[in-house]
């Protein structure tokens, strides 16, 4: 089964050869692999490319462990490149965050002649201000999402019912498409949640409060499309979960989820006085169906589900997503008042 996903790779076809990293960001299982080791190289291959000018490295392969080294990895790609061969030869290096000093590596590869380069990695750190400084805009990004709904509906025949009904209640990782039966999707998105998605932000962070960690998810799963901050997530702590976390380390946390691309901040502007207000905001889940998961399929509110869906969908045709705020004035038997609304 075959996805279509012409936006990024028509993306990736407009900046070949631009001198620039070409880097593809995103949650993990979203078909970055995919997208640059299947899609964009069938591409390459039928527009006249050799297989000897692609050099492909996936890091979180043993393999390539040793790879993991910038100067090991650099040594590699300059052994494996023919001086004798004019052509280009395109790099493409599948989770290059696991490469120690990987930004080094991927400068160096700028000097080389005739060679173009193309990374993924799952975790927007890598992406930080220290490294965009480091790349001196010499990094482009292509923001890569899970399944819209209409990459998702390309599978199915018929009416969209099905297939929305399943996109609303499993989301758009793109592996949920070889699965039939939905208690194998229920228990694929609740262990990707709990060993890959969760246990790397623990991992990678050193979080030493792992179960407080998933009482913020769970927090932010039943009120996603609601206003929150971190002061409101902290006396909801004390109250209903009788712990003392604090707001420095719930905006920590928050701050994590949103570095693993699993939640979105959508920040409330006043359309009014055309200025952001700082707290609170919105926050959304990547996918939906890991939303779904988190709450064990219990809660399914159809208006916040609705909204979240559409907030992602906006994102993916390349839109910037804030919550409006305006205010409203009402009547009352004494008069009118006026109150905000987001």
């Amino acid at each position: 089964m075959i996805i279509r996903r012409d936006k990024y790779l028509d993306q990736l076809i407009r900046k070949k050869g631009n001198g620039r990293v070409k880097i593809v960001t995103g949650i993990r299982r979203s078909g970055k692999t995919f997208l640059l080791f299947k899609l964009f190289k069938h591409h390459l291959l039928t527009d006249g490319v050799m297989p000897e000018n692609i050099i492909e490295i996936a890091f979180d392969d043993i393999r390539y462990k040793e790879l993991r080294n910038a100067e090991a990895c650099y040594q590699y790609v300059v052994n494996a490149i023919d001086p004798n061969n004019p052509n280009t030869h395109y790099i493409l290096l599948d989770e290059v965050q696991l490469m120690d000093n990987f930004v080094n590596a991927l400068n160096g590869f700028l000097h080389l002649d005739r060679v173009d380069v193309f990374v993924m990695g799952s975790h927007s750190r890598f992406l930080s201000t220290d490294i965009v400084t480091e790349f001196r805009g010499r990094g482009d990004e292509v923001r890569m999402y899970p399944l819209s709904f209409a990459e998702f509906a390309q599978c199915f025949e018929g009416d969209k019912d099905e297939p929305w009904k399943q996109y609303y209640s499993f989301g758009g990782l793109p592996y949920l498409l070889h699965l039939h039966d939905d208690e194998e999707k229920i228990r694929y998105l609740q262990s990707l949640f709990q060993e890959v998605y969760l246990r790397d932000i623990v991992e990678r962070n050193r979080v030493r409060h792992r179960y407080e960690l998933e009482q913020l998810i769970d927090m932010l799963a039943s009120s996603v499309g609601s206003l929150v901050n971190p002061r409101k997530l902290a006396n909801s702590f004390r109250s209903l979960q009788k712990s003392s976390l604090s707001e420095s380390t719930i905006r920590d946390y928050l701050r994590h989820l949103e570095d693993a691309f699993l939640i979105a901040e959508a920040k409330r502007f006043n359309v009014k006085g055309k200025a952001y207000i700082s707290t609170p905001s919105k926050y959304y889940f990547e996918d939906i169906g890991l939303r779904n998961a988190k709450l064990n399929f219990q809660k399914q509110d159809e208006g916040h589900i609705m909204e979240n869906i559409i907030f992602n969908e906006l994102r993916h045709r390349g839109y910037a997503v804030d919550v409006g705020v305006v205010d409203i004035h009402e009547p009352t038997e004494h008069g009118t008042y006026q109150k905000k609304a987001g």
